[in-house]
C-alpha cells in the first residue's frame, strides 16, 4: 500500500492519470488559467475542474493552484507535467506509428480466388472498389479452392474467394452468393439433341472434359455424383475453365461448368446445355479469410461490394 492509501500491485491503468487528464495539465501550464485550457480541449470548466480533482485524488498531491488571478501550478504539478509531457509524447510517436501502419494496410489488397470467380465476378468488384479506394493498389492471384486456401493461410493473400462445398480448414467465411453447375456439350454432340433429361448415373459413367482435383467445380460434382457410382474417370482434366471451354467447343466431349463462365457460348451455340434431372448442381460462392475477425480496411471493403452487388446463380 502507498502513502496515498493506493495499492501498488493495482493494475498501471488503475494508477495513472489518463491522457485526458495529461494533456488538460499540459494546457493549464501553456495558459496559466483552467478557463483558457478547458476550451483550448473542447470541454467545459466545470469538467475540467473535475478532472484536475481527480487527477489530484488519485495522485495524492496537488498539482493546481486557482485564484481569482488564473490558475498556476504547483511545485508538485510542474514536475508531475513535466512527466505527463513525455508520456503525451510518447503517445503522440504511438498514434503516428498506427496511422502509418493503417496507411500501409490500406495501400495494398492482395486477393486470392478460385478460377471462376477471378475471371466472371472479381472485374466488376474492382472496379467498384477502385471507385470506393482509388488509392488501393490491388493484386490478384487466381487458382483453385485449395490453393486459395493455402495462400490465406500461408500469409500471401488478405481476402479470398472459393467455389467448393464448404470453408478450408483454418478459414473463416461469408456466403457471397450461388452459382449453378451446367452440363454442356457441343452442337454435334449427341447429348445435344436428346429430348430426355439425363439420368445421374449416365452423367456419371460418362467420361467428361473436367477441372482439376482441387477446384470447387470438381469438388461439387463429385460429392454430387457420389451417390450415382461417382465420377468416371476424365476424359481428359484441365486446369482452367477457359481450356475446357475450349475443348468442348471443339467436340472433344461434354463438360459439367459453372453457369457464370457459359454466357457467351451458349448465346452463340457454341455451345449448348444439356439437361440433367436428379442430381443438385448448385454451389455458394464464399469470401473466405483467415480465422477471427472480419478483415479491416480495403478488404472489408471489397468484402461489402460483393455483397452489396450479388453474384449469378439462384
Amino acid at each position: 500500500m502507498s502513502a496515498n492509501g493506493s495499492d501498488d500491485t493495482s493494475p498501471l491503468a488503475h494508477r495513472v492519470p489518463d491522457l485526458g487528464a495529461m494533456e488538460l495539465l499540459l494546457a493549464v501550464a501553456r495558459h496559466g488559467s483552467l478557463g483558457r485550457a478547458a476550451r483550448d480541449l473542447g470541454i467545459t470548466q466545470p469538467a475540467a475542474s473535475s478532472r484536475v480533482r481527480s487527477m489530484e485524488r488519485l495522485l495524492g498531491v496537488a498539482l493546481v493552484d486557482r485564484s481569482p488571478r488564473g490558475s498556476r501550478l504547483t511545485a508538485e504539478g510542474v514536475l508531475v507535467t513535466d512527466w505527463a509531457r513525455r508520456v503525451v509524447e510518447a503517445a503522440e510517436a504511438f498514434d503516428a506509428g498506427a496511422q502509418a501502419l493503417r496507411g500501409r494496410r490500406d495501400s495494398r489488397l492482395r486477393v486470392a480466388a478460385s478460377m471462376t470467380i477471378a475471371e466472371y465476378l472479381l472485374p466488376g468488384w474492382l472496379i467498384a472498389l477502385r471507385a470506393e479506394r482509388p488509392g488501393t493498389a490491388v493484386s490478384l492471384s487466381a487458382g483453385n479452392s485449395a490453393v486459395v486456401a493455402e495462400q490465406l493461410l500461408g500469409d500471401e493473400a488478405d481476402l479470398g474467394f472459393v467455389e467448393g462445398l464448404g470453408v478450408p480448414a483454418g478459414l473463416d467465411s461469408a456466403v457471397i452468393g450461388h452459382d449453378r453447375l451446367v452440363v454442356v456439350a457441343a452442337p454435334s454432340h449427341p447429348w445435344a439433341r436428346r429430348r430426355q433429361p439425363l439420368a445421374p448415373a449416365e452423367l456419371a459413367a460418362t467420361p467428361l472434359i473436367l477441372r482439376e482435383h482441387g477446384s470447387g467445380t470438381r469438388q461439387v460434382l463429385d460429392a454430387a455424383l457420389a451417390a450415382h457410382g461417382g465420377l468416371a474417370d476424365p476424359l481428359i482434366e484441365l486446369s482452367s475453365t477457359t481450356a475446357v471451354k475450349a475443348s468442348v467447343v471443339s467436340g472433344a466431349g461434354p463438360s459439367v461448368l459453372s453457369e457464370l463462365a457459359l454466357g457467351e457460348e451458349l448465346a452463340a451455340r457454341r455451345l449448348v446445355r444439356v439437361p440433367v434431372e436428379g442430381v443438385r448442381l448448385r454451389r455458394d460462392l464464399r469470401a473466405v479469410w483467415r480465422r477471427g475477425p472480419l478483415p479491416a480496411g480495403p478488404a472489408r471493403t471489397l468484402l461489402s461490394l460483393t455483397q452489396a452487388t450479388g453474384s449469378a446463380g439462384g
